[in-house]
């Protein structure tokens, strides 16, 4: 017999929870061009645990939307994979201190060549939690113009591919398993949601984020 899932009114909202360790030893294994490889040992559950980490700088994303809900893509060559992925405008949260909204709104002129009047936060989520500290922010966008400055783009950038999509084709894209990116696949699901809702979950652009590892105060 299966077990009927508890629905959440019955035992409050469902909430990932903040785990308070103790890290005693923390060092740096591998140092990277983008990332490096961190060592972390820590208490938990009675037991010192080892563990190898990215440590990440995190991510925003940006779901530029315009007046005929159509998605703003961007096809980028991604080595790791060695594909051409569609994807959503994105950048690392690499320039220190820079606030995340700042972020999202400097890689949107700088990838896409335009800017928006509007912006809301859309959703949040770790790209592989298990093993690295990578923290995604995805902005909705709205009120889309041109940007005054066309950006040269480089490496990667160079011969990015940008399209104007309607959200519902990416979201059949993205079910019949033709485009993979996790923050496009993240971020279109929790758009067309979001947009089935009326718009009422999105939160201001200016939201504390606390998954973001700069903002962890159990890191040494």
């Amino acid at each position: 017999m299966t077990t009927p899932a508890v629905p959440d009114s019955d035992f409050g909202v469902l909430s990932d929870d903040t785990a308070e360790v103790t890290v005693t030893a923390s060092e740096v294994v591998f140092t990277g061009k983008v990332w490096n490889i961190r060592r972390d040992e820590f208490d938990y559950n009675g037991s010192t645990i080892a563990r190898e980490l990215m440590d990440h700088t995190g991510a925003v994303v940006v779901l530029a939307l315009d007046e005929q809900d159509r998605v703003l893509l961007i096809k980028q060559y991604r080595h790791p994979v060695r594909m051409r992925l569609w994807e959503l405008p994105a950048g690392l949260l690499d320039i220190h201190g820079e606030d995340a909204l700042v972020g999202a709104q400097r890689e949107l002129a700088e990838e896409a060549d335009v800017v928006a009047a509007e912006w809301n936060v859309l959703s949040d989520f770790y790209t592989s939690p298990g093993g690295s500290s990578e923290a995604i922010r995805i902005y909705l966008a709205r009120g889309i113009s041109a940007a005054a400055e066309v950006f040269e783009r480089t490496d990667e950038e160079a011969d990015i591919e940008i399209r104007w999509v309607p959200l519902d084709d990416v979201v059949d894209a993205v079910l019949a398993r033709r485009v993979a990116n996790p923050s496009l696949v993240v971020g279109v699901m929790a758009a067309q949601v979001s947009r089935s809702r009326g718009w009422r979950s999105l939160a201001p652009a200016d939201s504390p984020w606390p998954g973001h590892p700069l903002n962890w105060t159990h890191t040494p």
